[in-house]
């Protein structure tokens, strides 16, 4: 039994159902870091704001992560909360909201994720920076990926005056910090994605080729899979479904059906996710189905948890950091 009082709590309490899958998931990620093993990580939902960035950061700087494949909204979206978490407005009764409180909401320049209002303000802010760097590359016939413009923007220290939580909480931050890649497929799908179409229609950025596009993120995704796999096993920890697991998942068939090359399949994956298959909502496919696209083997250990990620997530990753 664990010393640490969280992972000690769900050794003792998570013995069945949900719970006992959650705690194998969280054990079989330890087990996998513990023979060397490497890990992507992928954001659907509203982790960002969920503010994720909490655990996940800490994740990131104490080598528990080692790439990240997200939704164009949690890419921005942390950065929104590090540098304008304080005006931030939290609804906790929002189910109750009414059309017309919602519209009051959006008269009063907030845009509402469940029980938390981003202020349009702040997407404004980094507009201006974002945009400026997109401007600038276009002007030189040079492109970056999503992440490289927020990283740029890190270098430059051009966001710290204006940072309103602790940096240790921004899971972006971490990652520049420690330099892994973090792909941003269907990065049009959000915010400044649209702000970015927006301004190359009305030639304020002279190219679409300022951002790289989707498949030069596959092509930088499966050359850091092929790298890696050199010397480590890479395991996949999927966070809600969608577009992030999907595209990060397919490198590997990718790399062996396309480009025919030998390498390892996904050494580890869970999923956290509230799905049901026959509605047809699991993109991607559940872990068994996973075997037949050429991702997992028979073998690999296999992990689905139906549940919330704002509450799972978070005790994975307590328990995988021995808290």
């Amino acid at each position: 039994m664990s010393d640490s009082p969280i992972s000690s709590f769900m050794e003792q309490q998570f013995l069945h159902f949900n719970a006992r899958e959650t705690l194998s998931a969280a054990k079989a990620y330890r087990e996998h870091l513990a023979g060397g093993g490497k890990m992507l990580v992928s954001l659907g939902g509203a982790m960002s704001t969920a503010e994720l960035g909490i655990s996940l950061a800490r994740m990131i700087r104490e080598d528990k992560v080692h790439a990240i494949s997200c939704t164009g909204a949690n890419l921005e979206e942390d950065v929104f909360n590090l540098v304008a978490h304080n005006e931030y407005r939290v609804i906790p009764n929002y189910r109750d909201l009414s059309p017309e409180g919602e519209q009051a909401l959006l008269d009063a320049g907030f845009n509402r994720v469940t029980d938390t209002c981003i202020p349009e303000t702040v997407m404004r802010h980094i507009e201006d920076n974002f945009m400026a760097i997109c401007a600038e590359n276009a002007a030189a016939g040079k492109g970056l990926f999503p992440f490289e413009v927020f990283f740029r923007l890190f270098e430059e220290k051009t966001l710290e005056p204006h940072f309103q939580i602790p940096r240790e909480n921004s899971w972006l931050l971490a990652a520049y910090e420690k330099g892994i890649p973090v792909y941003s497929p269907g990065f049009e799908d959000s915010t400044l994605g649209n702000i970015f179409a927006a301004r190359v229609i009305e030639k304020k950025i002279a190219s679409h080729s300022a951002i790289r596009s989707g498949t030069e993120q596959m092509e930088h995704l499966v050359n850091w899979y092929l790298e890696t796999d050199k010397h480590a096993p890479i395991g996949f920890f999927q966070i809600a479904g969608g577009i992030a697991g999907d595209f990060a998942i397919c490198a590997v068939p990718t790399i062996i059906q396309d480009l025919k090359k030998d390498i390892r399949l996904w050494q580890y994956f869970a999923q956290i996710s509230d799905s049901t298959t026959s509605y047809g909502s699991y993109s991607g496919a559940v872990p068994n189905e996973k075997i037949t696209w050429c991702k997992l083997a028979v073998d690999t250990p296999k992990f689905m948890i139906n549940s919330d990620a704002s509450v799972i997530a978070p005790l994975v990753f307590a328990y995988v950091l021995g808290d």
